[in-house]
């Protein structure tokens, strides 16, 4: 995971400097570029996409690693595929540290290979099967119930109810504790994403941390004492016999939780806290942002709003009880559901939740375009961008169109190399049945019972983090519909 990366260019990686990309300065490169706004360097990179189609092109900010950054769904397959030449590497792991630790995310080789396979083991089809059928229409309730509690014609802001709902949800996933969005860890880990992103804008952020460091580090402490507490809590939990039995009778057959699955895998205390944050976090917060970002574009695109309401519907028709005021979205599935389906990954095209990802080179490689790349280069690739190439998605790859992802009524898909918002290869992301899994009963369950109305028609951006969070939330009017 990564936001955006400062680099510059070696003379032996790329020689032809027509593929220097547009604004790049003598001595400065692309530095000044970099420090502007992230809304703003989305743009530039789609601009580069649009200029250089499939081509790779180089980066520079004086000082810093080699750079390219590559577009061509063929290279990105080469880059995801071979692990053992491409990696984390130091440029990611020395910004990220502080807060990851040695977390699945900033991890490589067999550390990382433990906590996947404990992660795995969690995500189980059972626990998936209680997840859905149990865990989340219980916490899915709560929210149901705070939006037609909320005063008419009051203002709501979406966002926050879904970090609400996503917090609770995986905090009970990854932890077995009941967590809430105004937690002070959860505040404290959102500045901490922001500062560490910022990291990877500034070349100079050794230097200025430590003058304007104070917030980050003090929030960074409360991460880390929160993970702490959690795991003295699910070891002190796993001795007493009778609460490991069963985690919260409430909650369906959950064979443990996360923590315990990695408990189990790690015997450093420290390493298990890290592991569990960077769950909680990966599935927390691009869970809530693609909510939120579906829900901003069907408020701009009331036609497909309809469609979702349609097909809720038809799948209603079916089910035994006509009783829509005690609703159990438990029976919107991903299978039953394509235009929901369709909505979610052309939200996910459009606003991706990690919209920059980068590899460094363990060992020189050549690209299968030719790039010759020596060790330690830096590979930058802009999902943003890429999933905005019109040479992938067609002319009309900025509009929002969830019909391209259906052909005859039915869900298509695309290889993880020219879609790369689950990553792909041997990293391909472990929570994506679960994500859609939420996705589904949230964007069916909320749509059928509630209309929404954006409070204004400004178009909204994404504030600086390592994730896709929206600036200033998403507030709008709710009210409750009579279906």
């Amino acid at each position: 995971m990564s936001c955006f990366v400062d680099l510059s260019i070696g003379e032996q990686v790329l020689t032809d400097f027509s593929r220097r990309p547009p604004n790049t300065l003598p001595l400065a490169g692309n530095g000044i570029l970099f420090l502007q706004a992230r809304h703003k360097l989305f743009s530039w990179f789609v601009k580069c996409e649009r200029q250089f189609g499939f081509e790779t092109f180089q980066i520079s900010v004086p000082t810093l690693p080699p750079g390219v950054v590559i577009n061509d769904p063929k290279n990105l397959e080469f880059v995801l595929k071979n692990e053992g030449i491409f990696s984390k590497g130091d440029f990611f792991k020395r910004r990220s540290w502080d807060l990851f630790g040695n977390g699945i995310i900033n991890t490589d080789g067999e550390l990382w290979k433990v906590q996947r396979k404990a992660g795995l083991q969690f995500l189980s089809n059972t626990n998936l099967k209680a997840l859905t059928d149990v865990a989340l229409p219980k916490y899915l309730d709560n929210s149901i119930q705070g939006l037609e509690e909320s005063k008419e014609g009051s203002v709501i802001d979406l966002e926050d109810t879904f970090h609400e709902l996503t917090t609770a949800l995986f905090g009970f996933l990854a932890f077995n504790v009941e967590i809430h969005n105004s937690h002070p860890f959860s505040r404290a880990f959102d500045f901490a994403s922001g500062a560490t992103c910022e990291r990877f804008q500034n070349p100079l952020w050794q230097v200025t941390e430590i003058f304007f460091g104070g917030e980050f580090r003090k929030s960074v402490a409360q991460v880390k004492a929160f993970g702490s507490m959690i795991v003295s809590n699910a070891i002190q939990t796993k001795q007493d016999k009778e609460k490991e039995t069963k985690l919260d009778p409430s909650l369906g057959d959950m064979s443990g939780s996360l923590i315990h699955s990695l408990l189990d895998s790690i015997d450093d205390h420290r390493m298990v806290a890290d592991a569990a944050l960077n769950y909680l976090s990966a599935g927390r917060d691009t869970t809530a942002q693609a909510l939120t970002w579906t829900f901003y574009l069907l408020m701009r695109n009331p036609s497909q709003l309809e469609a979702i309401r349609q097909e809720v519907s038809t799948v209603l028709k079916t089910e035994p009880t006509r009783d829509h005021a005690k609703l159990n979205s438990a029976v919107f599935r991903p299978a039953s559901m394509p235009y929901v389906m369709a909505v979610f990954y052309e939200t996910l095209r459009l606003y991706p939740p990690v919209p920059f990802e980068m590899k460094q080179c363990e060992q020189a490689t050549t690209l299968p375009d030719g790039t010759f790349l020596p060790q330690h280069t830096i590979l930058i690739w802009c999902t943003w961008a890429m999933n905005r190439s019109q040479l992938i998605w067609g002319v009309d790859a900025d509009m929002f169109k969830p019909g391209r992802w259906l052909e005859n009524g039915n869900l298509i898909s695309k290889t993880a190399f020219e879609y790369p918002v689950f990553n792909g290869g041997p990293r391909t992301c472990l929570g994506k049945k679960m994500a859609e899994l939420v996705a589904v009963q949230v964007i069916a369950t909320l749509v059928f019972k509630f209309d929404f109305k954006a409070v204004d028609d400004q178009e909204r951006i994404s504030k600086n983090s390592l994730t896709l969070p929206m600036e200033g939330g998403l507030p709008c009017y709710v009210s409750t519909r009579s279906t």
